[in-house]
């Protein structure tokens, strides 16, 4: 009988979900089947009671001696592989930066990601690393986000990044977002390390987007209790407008209507 897995890669923090035959347990080292390959990975996490969903990618076996052996040595030589293609750029003036190298488990493919500004012909660095290293080689751009994630950091609110720790897919972060919580549009607020958008806006965007049905909107003028006024800030969760009247500002709330 299958169980569900939680998993890691070489010293990351973000877990994955794979299936597996009942013998695996917490802090086992196993061999996995990817779509880059077979790879080296550790137990994090056994699910006892989750429901194995068929399409998971399956543990095919608990690592051994040599296993470990290999993975050792494959991080060795992709770490010698990331200078040789960094000096190969170099030759070639071709104008990409490479993140990091990786070989799959048996050495069937060698991975590189890399950043770019616009599309690079790298087929001459191709064909340069295939007659080094006699095996199959991906160069793979990637973004701004794909490059922080897999570099890692830490994000302004003092946490590991959020596409490091647990992100599975990338969401579409729009600048509506941060209009939407009412957020001062500055760089240096609103964008994470890797210089786009904080995915994180995209956690609370809807119940904002709730909050704000029948709220004002900052310099609309609306009448209270006390005379009409100008809208001046908002407070959206708390539903609550601050509003200046007579050169005075005061407090109201939206659905109350009452003055603080």
């Amino acid at each position: 009988m299958e169980k569900v897995y939680g998993i890691v890669f070489k010293d990351g923090t973000k877990t994955y979900f794979f299936k597996g035959e009942e013998s695996y347990k917490k802090d086992d080292y196993v061999v996995v089947d990817t779509e880059k390959g077979l790879q080296y990975a550790k137990v994090v996490q056994v699910y006892d009671n989750k429901a194995v969903d068929e399409s998971l990618k399956s543990i095919v076996r608990l690592a051994n001696e040599e296993d470990t052996k290999n993975y050792l040595k494959n991080l060795k030589d992709a770490d010698q592989a990331l200078k040789k293609c960094n000096k190969f750029i170099e030759e070639l003036k071709l104008n990409m930066k490479v993140i990091n190298a990786q070989f799959t488990l048996e050495r069937t493919q060698l991975l590189f990601n890399f950043t770019a500004d616009d599309r690079v012909d790298f087929r001459e660095l191709a064909k340069k690393l295939a007659s080094i290293y006699h095996t199959r080689i991906e160069l793979r751009q990637i973004g701004a986000r794909d490059k922080a994630k897999e570099v890692g950091g830490v994000g302004i609110c003092g946490e590991q990044l959020c596409c490091v720790r647990f992100l599975q897919h990338m969401e579409t972060i729009s600048i509506n977002m941060a209009k939407d919580q009412n957020l001062a549009l500055n760089p240096s607020k609103i964008n994470g390390v890797c210089g786009r958008l904080l995915c994180c806006l995209a956690y609370e965007d809807a119940n904002y987007l709730e909050a704000s049905k029948g709220m004002p909107k900052i310099g609309d003028v609306i009448n209270t209790g006390h005379g009409e006024g100008e809208v001046v800030s908002l407070d959206i969760l708390n539903r609550k407008c601050q509003v200046m009247i007579d050169g005075n500002k005061e407090d109201f709330y939206i659905d109350e209507d009452s003055q603080k």
